[in-house]
């Protein structure tokens, strides 16, 4: 039996709400990471900020250096968040600062965002920033002979796809990634009609020629793939394929649910002032030190 035009309308409501909310807490993230910055130690690192990677405006990088630097002390490039949309490397300083308090470099990049630009353009400024760190690591005063791909929600679709993706860059440094944590990432779902995403993607073409699941090869690297328990955003299902996919083709994977955290919150987890509280950063940790012993 159909439903009545009343119903349908009452469910298109009860859905156009769920989508202000999800939107809503992207926004309220904002808001608390400029809170988490404001407050994040700064003994442990020195930064260089704005440092251009490409041509265009968007096309920056901040580079975070430890201060227990070693020679080749391993680079980690995170890459944030945003529905694709939103966001900048600037708000992510608390990042920066945990990974350096370890003893990491790390480069927090800014990428082109929708609707102005859309799929393949945020791969593309990965790529083309990775390129750049690998040819000035002198200059930069970093080491890229061991590098680990970080990303959030959109950020971890991102990093996965610079190394799966239909018609891929060439990354100089891909056999010297060791490492991809995917946090919450978005891997293989249907873009079309998705009120967080569609604007970030071609809707004429097929998510199949899309999604890095689809472009999975064998290779060395490994892979963590993070959920958040009460994730609400970004269906645990992505990990799973994901994971499922990278075993067929004879990959490392491991999926690890971070207790107590949602989509955004499972980020802010890694501050400083708040990883004491939570397995997010000790997990991490345990996962960097594992790929790079391999």
């Amino acid at each position: 039996m159909l439903n009545s035009p009343t119903e349908i309308l009452k469910q298109l409501q009860q859905r156009f709400e769920q989508i202000k909310h999800q939107y809503h807490e992207f926004r309220l993230y904002d808001l608390g990471s400029y809170a988490l910055n404001f407050v994040t130690p700064k003994s442990s690192y020195s930064v260089q900020k704005n440092v251009a990677y490409g041509l265009k405006a968007r096309q920056r990088l901040d580079v975070y250096r430890t201060k227990k630097a070693v020679a080749g002390q391993p680079l980690i490039v995170f890459i944030h968040g945003g529905a694709w949309q939103h966001g900048d490397k600037k708000d992510y300083a608390f990042i920066g600062e945990t990974f350096a308090r370890e003893g990491y470099d790390v480069a927090v990049i800014n990428y082109h965002l929708a609707p102005e630009y859309i799929f393949p353009s945020y791969i593309d400024d990965l790529a083309l920033a990775l390129n750049f760190l690998d040819q000035h690591q002198a200059k930069l005063k970093i080491s890229t002979q061991h590098v680990i791909l970080m990303g959030h929600s959109a950020g971890a679709f991102n990093v996965m796809s610079v190394v799966y993706h239909p018609h891929p860059n060439l990354v100089h440094c891909r056999d010297r990634i060791k490492a991809i944590i995917g946090i919450a990432g978005p891997y293989h779902f249907d873009y079309k009609g998705d009120p967080l995403a569609q604007d970030a993607f071609n809707q004429e073409i097929q998510y199949q020629q899309v999604m890095p699941y689809y472009f999975v090869d064998s290779n060395p690297i490994r892979h963590y793939l993070l959920l958040a328990e009460n994730d609400q955003i970004v269906k645990a299902k992505n990990s799973i394929d994901l994971d499922h996919i990278l075993r067929q083709h004879g990959n490392h994977s491991h999926i690890a649910i971070i207790p107590k955290t949602g989509h955004i919150s499972i980020i802010g987890t890694l501050s400083s002032l708040f990883s004491r509280y939570f397995k997010t950063k000790r997990t991490i940790l345990s996962f960097l030190n594992e790929s790079l012993e391999a």
